[in-house]
């Protein structure tokens, strides 16, 4: 009788989404394809647990080191490896990746394809962590509000600053059929994303490139947009208010979130101050998501 072999894991958590983004990001780039797949989700007590399957046992120390140069030694001492059963450990680690639903949309891994109905616009999202896949209020606050804009009137020009996994930019192409530019300071999240349009079947429609802010010659050419969509934090957003009023048409809208509520004001003045009207204000999961509009 053959006992069946077993697949090593290492778990723990971390305090931060960003710290967590960091791990996952050295983690990722310390493997070749196919020796691990590594998961981080937001639990409900606001930590991040990342867990990491490996095809083959692992070398704790290293991994431990490599945890604690992204984080901090208490971190890297925490980790728990153990061994599970063996079985289909990418799409083990993507169960917890439940559908999310905000307007006509739904997010959702590619084991929940069936669950999207013929009203909705599903957006599948396989990249092995949880950051920008809908699982965030942050997100989910921003898609509500794209779906109440484009009931309304679909922009010609759009662009989602700071991408993630692109799921903003999936929506509102896949919404349109238009032409949308997503950009992130992250050349791994570009890459992600770029994986992303290609597996929603928007990839012709949605050009990804890697800038910081403004800065890009991907702007250069470009009239000015119709709708901004930025998921990103508060100081980055007050400091852009100016070049994403420049950026905007008249009557343009903004989608701005990242933001937690007691940051809210502060933003909207800086907005207030280039013109722009604040149209709605909601609260998703903790997380401030805000919809404004440059004066006519």
């Amino acid at each position: 009788m053959t006992t069946p072999q077993g697949t090593s894991r290492a778990t723990f958590a971390v305090g931060d989404e960003f710290s967590a983004k960091r791990i996952v990001d050295l983690l990722t780039e310390s493997f070749e394809e196919g020796q691990a797949a590594i998961a981080a989700f937001e639990s409900p007590e606001g930590r991040w647990d990342v867990t990491v399957h490996f095809a083959d046992p692992p070398d704790e120390a290293s991994i431990r080191e490599l945890v604690s140069l992204a984080s901090d030694d208490t971190v890297a001492a925490s980790i728990v490896f153990d061994s599970i059963e063996a079985k289909d450990w990418v799409k083990e680690s993507l169960k917890g990746l439940v559908p999310v639903r905000a307007g006509r949309f739904i997010v959702h891994g590619q084991h929940d394809r069936d669950k999207v109905r013929p009203n909705q616009l599903g957006i599948e999202i396989e990249a092995a962590l949880a950051f920008g896949t809908g699982h965030h209020g942050t997100t989910r606050g921003c898609l509500i509000y794209l779906d109440y804009v484009l009931r309304a009137k679909a922009p010609k020009r759009m662009l989602d600053l700071g991408t993630g996994t692109g799921v903003l930019a999936i929506a509102a192409a896949k919404a349109t059929k238009r032409r949308v530019l997503a950009t992130d300071i992250d050349p791994m999240s570009v890459k992600v994303a770029r994986e992303n349009m290609r597996l929603n079947g928007v990839g012709n429609l949605v050009d990804t490139v890697c800038a910081t802010g403004f800065s890009s010659p991907a702007f250069g050419d470009r009239a000015a947009f119709d709708l901004i969509l930025a998921n990103i934090l508060a100081n980055p957003l007050r400091a852009m208010s100016t070049d994403m009023s420049r950026h905007l048409t008249r009557n343009g809208m903004v989608i701005l979130s990242g933001l937690l509520p007691h940051q809210a004001m502060s933003v909207i003045a800086a907005y207030r101050a280039r013109g722009l009207v604040l149209r709605k204000h909601q609260i998703v999961e903790g997380w401030s998501s805000l919809l404004m509009q440059r004066a006519g």
